[in-house]
């Protein structure tokens, strides 16, 4: 067993020269919002593409552990395999990794802790060339100083199985645990931020039901939103950008999100934050409402939402499908003239067989077809 993971996409997904990546990731730092709630995050979701791309997202997440330095001894680091095909949660089999910043213990206790567990493994392929988690290394070197690291490459595994792992894990004050994740991929700017929106609603309304095509860390997302349920969590986005805002092409955008969970809302922002995961949750309700009326067409009976007050106000909406990230159907409504759940409800029947671009929906597209 080798004893130390290298660095694998320095040079190419951030600077390779220690002096370099530090002023780096200090200006990257520097420039981040103010944090506004004085409570320390426990969980943060942060994107891992290259630093040109997300790394303004990436720190806007990081520099809410400027005040932690000292207090934050580990952290636990999940994100998605790219490479290498994983069943479960895989170890690195390692003891150390290495950036040029340093090389970063890993935490051998806790990995021995769960390395029982049936959904856990051990994969050094997985994680040699993985960028997801190393891409998030230098940045928690930078405001953490000396940590232990708990890194896990997710592969194929459920929501539950991701989240009785956090669970085993949680610890205290003194654990951080960090998801790595981007949104949408390879979507024409204003259909990726219509897609990355509902995408930042659901993960508000820690509704732990996303797509790999809403995000291709939603193994491990899904299994925090689990979690923050149960250890009743507040989520916060604290910046949503794609990479045409940074460095990319408009016409093929990736999609990228920092979010903070903390134990309890700040009580100057608790009236705000509690309204705006009430506006989530009422858009991942609509959500399955739409998703619910099409599957109605195939015979196919979903849960639907209890009725609510605000859904028989008026109320104007727009239902886009997705079908492998590539748009199947976009109808809506400009006014509102109708109750609102009647309006999604028409809109998404609307969308999926009346759209005069594309074909009717059929049952064989269905599994496929994302809201």
């Amino acid at each position: 067993m080798p004893a130390i993971r290298p660095a694998a996409v320095a040079g190419m997904f951030y600077p390779d020269n220690p002096a370099v990546l530090r002023q780096t990731l200090a200006d990257l730092l520097a420039n981040a919002p103010a944090a506004d709630a004085p409570h320390a995050p426990k969980a943060l979701i942060v994107p891992h593409a290259g630093y040109i791309y997300s790394g303004a997202v990436a720190a806007s997440a990081y520099a809410r552990l400027a005040e932690l330095r000292g207090r934050i001894s580990r952290v636990v680091l999940l994100g998605p395999t790219h490479r290498v095909y994983v069943r479960g949660l895989a170890l690195p089999g390692v003891e150390r990794f290495a950036t040029p910043l340093g090389e970063i213990q890993l935490d051998r206790e806790a990995m021995q802790g769960i390395a029982d567990l049936p959904q856990v493994t051990t994969s050094t392929a997985a994680h040699q060339m993985e960028h997801s988690l190393e891409v998030q290394l230098p940045f928690l070197q930078q405001v953490l100083g000396d940590f232990l690291l708990l890194p896990l490459a997710v592969g194929e595994a459920t929501a539950d199985e991701v989240a009785a792992v956090l669970e085993q894990v949680w610890g205290g004050d003194e654990t951080l645990i960090v998801i790595s994740s981007d949104l949408s991929h390879f979507l024409p700017d204003a259909l990726a931020r219509k897609v990355d929106g509902a995408t930042v609603d659901a993960i508000l309304a820690l509704d732990p039901h996303l797509s790999h095509e809403q995000a291709c860390g939603a193994t491990p997302v899904n299994g925090l939103l689990l979690a923050a349920r149960r250890h009743g969590l507040h989520p916060m986005a604290l910046d949503v950008r794609n990479s045409s805002d940074t460095a990319g092409d408009p016409e093929q955008v990736v999609g990228y999100a920092a979010f903070a969970f903390t134990a309890a809302a700040s009580p100057g922002k608790s009236r705000k934050v509690e309204a705006d995961q009430a506006e989530a949750e009422k858009g991942a309700s609509l959500l399955t409402l739409a998703r619910a009326e099409i599957a109605k067409q195939f015979w196919a009976h979903l849960p639907v939402p209890s009725a609510q007050p605000w859904m028989a106000e008026p109320g104007a909406s727009f239902v886009t499908l997705t079908r492998q990230g590539e748009l199947r159907g976009c109808i809506g409504t400009l006014e509102a003239h109708r109750p609102l759940g009647l309006d999604v409800r028409e809109n998404a029947l609307a969308a999926a067989f009346r759209d005069p671009r594309f074909m009717p929906l059929a049952r064989a597209e269905y599994d496929d077809v994302r809201v």
